[in-house]
């Protein structure tokens, strides 16, 4: 046993030196807007003009019933001023969870800016129009591959996929494609969002906008 624990420990690679330091201007609570969504839309534009990769893309964090928490990345396609929004398959392990237990977290990290955004809310599914719209906006092929999978379940090979693919192709090849019963949109309406800017010596900036009403918050600076 000490000789297999020795062998292990000589495998992990040391990246305790791995670091850099974050240069920026910072962030001050006079450079805030009072509205945390027109700030989150302000720095997801200076993300977009910068170009860049998938500014949208966030990280989903759900937890079961049991507590057992899960992580994926998801994009956002869609922000109002109530909450943000994405779409998945409704048997989908995220959309269990979701139904079980609707608190998740979103996070985005736009690491070119030395900036991070962590929002803290409720998900709830959006009504079916709204899902419709943005479902007949999606490139063809995209709304076939809606049908073809069914989402976090064990598949014995990717050709079953590409089966099914090409079997959904044929079967659409004329006319619309419909929406499908287990597709929906998620919006996740936030009870808080911080915004957190990298600065120098890891004495990072952090303001957190906590709801108070329902378009009300009060906006509190949190130490790094």
């Amino acid at each position: 046993m000490l000789e297999l624990r020795f062998v292990f420990q000589k495998m992990i690679m040391d990246i305790s030196q791995l670091r850099r330091e974050y240069v920026s201007s910072g962030l001050r609570r006079s450079d805030l807007d009072e509205n945390p969504f027109l700030q989150f839309e302000r720095w997801f534009k200076e993300a977009i003009d910068a170009n860049l990769q998938d500014p949208n893309a966030m990280c989903l964090a759900t937890a079961d019933k049991r507590g057992r928490v899960s992580q994926r990345i998801v994009l956002l396609k869609n922000l109002d001023q109530f909450g943000f929004i994405f779409y998945t398959n409704t048997e989908s392990r995220k959309a269990q969870d979701i139904a079980s237990n609707p608190q998740v977290s979103l996070h985005f990290a736009w690491l070119a800016f030395n900036r991070q955004v962590k929002i803290q809310g409720k998900a709830q599914k959006i009504p079916s129009r709204e899902t419709l719209k943005y479902f007949l906006s999606r490139p063809r092929d995209s709304q076939i591959a809606a049908w073809c999978s069914s989402q976090s379940s064990t598949i014995d090979s990717r050709q079953i996929l590409e089966s099914k693919f090409f079997e959904m192709k044929q079967k659409f090849a004329n006319g619309d494609i419909p929406l499908p019963s287990f597709w929906s949109g998620y919006k996740v309406i936030p009870e808080t969002i911080e915004f957190w800017q990298g600065r120098e010596n890891r004495l990072h900036d952090r303001f957190m906008y906590r709801r108070t009403g329902n378009d009300n918050w009060e906006i509190q600076r949190l130490a790094p």
